[in-house]
């Protein structure tokens, strides 16, 4: 089993959109696919239980299906950061949980786990608990999102040097526009991205209104065999 965390230069980069094109990749290869996201905030009630609207986007996109509670372990209603959403509900979000729905997720026996993070890498979970931590015990690759609006190209360098510090292993970077209007300059934005970053590019998106009814295969690139 391979698993890919997805993560994202900051908040709304597209991180969603990108995981959903990996799940429609490697379905495209045949391989079987779970989705996580493991800590979300900004979440509805549904039949009785807090789920949120982009997990849920996930698990359409992927081709096993296993309980809400695997896809997505902490949910919470108010769209703030996670660790100060867990502190007004009184839950504290923990290693101990995370880790072993990853591994309930793992012991379902996909080919391929897609991981999507919650905001920037370095999000807080908690007073002493980070996203990076989480990943490291999930040995996944790491997929960094890039929005393509100003600013982009610092955030980017930046974020990848943090991954690589933390020796976590980046398995490229996908480019995904994130507003109707195209960012100026947006070629030579993507040449620098290219030139500047040290991983491969594995695919760019355009902006995609319809993106959760969308095929997103064909947009990324050959890149796990």
């Amino acid at each position: 089993m391979k698993s890919f965390f997805v993560t994202g230069t900051d908040t709304d980069a597209g991180k969603t959109v990108a995981a959903k094109a990996l799940l429609d990749y490697f379905a495209g290869e045949r391989l079987s696919t779970l989705a996580m996201k493991p800590v979300a905030s900004g979440c509805f009630n549904q039949q009785g239980r807090w789920v949120n609207d982009d997990a849920l986007a996930l698990r359409e996109a992927m081709t096993m299906d296993c309980d809400y509670s695997l896809t997505n372990p902490y949910s919470f209603e108010q769209a703030i950061a996670p660790h100060i959403a867990a502190t007004e509900e009184n839950i504290e979000i923990t290693e101990q949980v995370l880790v072993g729905a990853f591994n309930d997720v793992r012991a379902l026996k996909p080919d391929v786990v897609v991981i999507e993070g919650a905001g920037g890498w370095e999000l807080p979970l908690s007073d002493t608990l980070s996203m990076p931590a989480f990943v490291k015990q999930t040995n996944a690759e790491v997929v960094l999102v890039v929005g393509l609006k100003l600013g982009c190209l610092n955030h980017a360098v930046i974020t990848e040097r943090a991954i690589r510090a933390d020796g976590m292993r980046v398995a490229g970077w996908v480019a995904v526009d994130t507003q109707s209007r195209e960012m100026p300059y947006r070629e030579q934005n993507i040449a620098t991205l290219t030139r500047r970053l040290t991983s491969p590019c594995l695919g760019i998106l355009p902006y995609t209104p319809d993106w959760r009814g969308r095929d997103l295969s064909t947009y990324i690139n050959d890149f796990c065999r």
